[in-house]
């Protein structure tokens, strides 16, 4: 059973906090926390992280970077990157993580490009991308362990969350 999900990216300031509170929302009641490989510590979320949580009811405003850890890894049940190249690289470093590092876009076959100074659509992106990700990931955590799982066989399909007005 998964009780703890960590989400990893690069500097733990735009998609893993993204991540993070997208997941938060969706489960409740599961433990969630982010980290980054090259994490930029102490920094809070980038401000257009922010600004797209915000318009969608989350707020990411207390989180602070930190970077990623062994003991992060031997806590955590599932570990989720946004691209293949920080799951290769958690797995290489942490030989104990592997079996429980998936990537975000593995049901769909895609990464989360990195937003950062790259302006808004890029941070839309990258957070429709997410919340794709999250939302089949929720959905397979969520399910009774003795039920089969459809995460691997659910039609990839358009998925595009508009900002509120």
């Amino acid at each position: 059973m998964i009780n703890k999900v960590l989400f990893v990216c690069v500097g733990n300031i735009c998609r893993s906090p993204m991540a993070e509170g997208l997941f938060r929302q969706a489960l409740r009641e599961k433990a969630v926390c982010s980290a980054g490989i090259s994490a930029m510590v102490g920094e809070p979320a980038d401000l257009l992280s922010i600004q797209l949580m915000r318009e969608h009811g989350i707020d990411i405003r207390e989180h602070r970077a930190r970077n990623l850890a062994g003991w992060m890894i031997s806590e955590t049940d599932l570990i989720v990157t946004m691209d293949q190249d920080q799951k290769r690289f958690i797995e290489q470093r942490y030989p104990a993580s592997r079996g429980k590092v998936i990537r975000i876009g593995d049901a769909g076959q895609y990464d989360v490009p990195d937003p950062y100074r790259q302006g808004f659509s890029a941070f839309l992106h990258s957070y429709n991308l997410i919340a794709e990700g999250i939302e089949r990931l929720a959905e397979r955590i969520a399910q009774p362990e003795n039920q089969e799982s459809q995460y691997t066989l659910s039609p990839i399909r358009e998925f595009s969350v508009p900002l509120s007005p």
